[in-house]
């Protein structure tokens, strides 16, 4: 097994066929071939089923760890050819999607001024989708809400964010500052669906609290929540990082008692430490987090 096979079979995977892995690799379709014979006859295993081109579950498996071994080649590679004052090489990072509308863009530009030579590869999605890419080396890094329990992942809090009530500027509560989880009783509200994470934590407080929940609709998606409440068509609880200040023309974040902070942390793999590259994305996140944490509402350090 050589690391031109893996190459391979990561080619095939990613561009659908052995001709167009050929072109991408700039070779014949003889040599993807031969590589993928030799690989299939070491192991002694069909990878990729030849009448269909598409993986098989053996191959599946195979195509996982290949990736994991490419990426520490692509790590060990920028490691060595970084020093203090000139990193380089690949950063994969997960990102939960209401922290990567306002950490990523600026992220980018410090990274851009600071460390030209990374080079960030950001993948967007829940916590219980990007922890397992951590754990298996697929990222690097992630930023997640907690609780995520897993030995082989190292944690460090970067913020809590409190739970807050987006209302119009017409909404009876808008003008309040603040009001408890029981001033929600019976009030319509645009909630995520039922079995949502965050719905989860709602419910949970208002049962604590004898609170009835009245649900105007149901909305899978964070930004469309608050998009819907900026625009005047109800009333929403969502996370502080779901809009900046900038954003709330047309509504008011209330803060709500009764409603527990979310924390968001970095999370990355125990071994193997984590590339230089990786080092100094997570300074300039952790410097981008700390201007936002003195700026915007209902975001706190989470070392409180």
């Amino acid at each position: 097994m050589d690391f031109r096979q893996l190459s391979t079979l990561i080619a095939i995977a990613d561009h659908g066929s052995f001709s167009a892995a050929a072109r991408a690799l700039y070779t014949v379709q003889s040599n993807v071939s031969a590589h993928i014979g030799r690989l299939e006859k070491e192991l002694g295993s069909t990878l990729i089923d030849r009448q269909t081109g598409r993986m098989t579950d053996d191959g599946r498996r195979v195509l996982e760890r290949a990736r994991r071994i490419m990426h520490e080649m692509d790590d060990i590679r920028s490691d060595m050819e970084s020093n203090d004052h000139d990193v380089s090489g690949d950063v994969r990072i997960g990102v939960i999607g209401t922290i990567a509308r306002w950490a990523i863009p600026p992220m980018l530009r410090q990274m851009a001024d600071s460390h030209p030579r990374v080079h960030a590869v950001v993948t967007e999605g829940s916590s219980s989708a990007l922890a397992p890419n951590v754990v298996s080396g697929l990222l690097n890094a992630a930023i997640l809400h907690l609780p995520i329990d897993d030995p082989d992942l190292v944690i460090e809090p970067l913020f809590d964010e409190e739970l807050l009530l987006l209302a119009p500027h017409d909404h009876p509560l808008s003008e309040r500052e603040s009001i408890d989880i029981t001033d929600l009783d019976g009030v319509p509200l645009l909630l995520p669906p039922a079995g949502a994470g965050l719905r989860r934590i709602i419910e949970r407080s208002s049962l604590e609290r004898g609170v009835s929940l009245n649900s105007l609709a149901e909305v899978d998606s964070m930004r469309l929540l608050a998009a819907l409440a900026v625009d005047g068509h109800g009333a929403t609880i969502v996370p502080a990082t779901a809009l900046s200040e900038t954003e709330l023309v047309g509504a008011a974040m209330v803060h709500v008692s009764g409603l527990p902070r979310r924390r968001v942390a970095w999370v990355r793999r125990q071994r193997p430490n984590p590339s230089a590259a990786t080092r100094a994305v997570h300074d300039v996140i952790s410097n981008v987090i700390g201007q936002r944490i003195s700026e915007d509402q209902g975001l706190h350090s989470g070392e409180q």
